[in-house]
């Protein structure tokens, strides 16, 4: 793997993993609302999330989504691979402050068709925060 090309498809093996972490921080939720237009009161108001179930402001769901694409574009199988797709289910709420660890790992891979499911979750002190599969188009040293 190289700094401009990632894995190719014949390095990878089911079961291999990658990771990254943020802490997130009341910047990235303004700036993520500001970039997405998601001002929902929610995140960007305390007072508001104050009477929530939550009692606090929440970071968007798909900030940590956006670190599992941190994680398939930078670090496995990183530059050069395209984001098929994805599914989510979010299972608990991320606050202000907490650190949000994304992990890829693989589950299947299609030679002939150049494809990569991973397993992907989002975690915060090992809590799971969200849960999905992804799939990546990923080069062939063939091609």
């Amino acid at each position: 793997m190289s700094d401009l090309h990632g894995y190719y498809i014949e390095d990878l093996e089911v079961g291999m993993t990658a990771s990254f972490a943020k802490t997130v921080s009341e910047s990235d939720v303004y700036t993520f609302a500001g970039i997405t237009g998601d001002n929902n009161p929610v995140h960007v108001n305390e007072e508001f999330a104050a009477e929530t179930p939550f009692k606090q402001r929440i970071v968007h769901g798909m900030f940590s989504a956006g670190l599992i694409s941190t994680v398939l574009g930078t670090k496995m199988p990183g530059p050069g691979a395209i984001y098929i797709d994805q599914t989510l289910k979010f299972k608990a709420p991320v606050f202000i402050g907490d650190t949000v660890t994304a992990t890829a790992t693989i589950e299947e891979i299609d030679n002939r068709r150049r494809r990569v499911k991973f397993k992907t979750e989002c975690s915060v002190k090992g809590k799971i925060v969200a849960t999905g599969y992804a799939t990546n188009m990923v080069d062939s040293k063939e091609s």
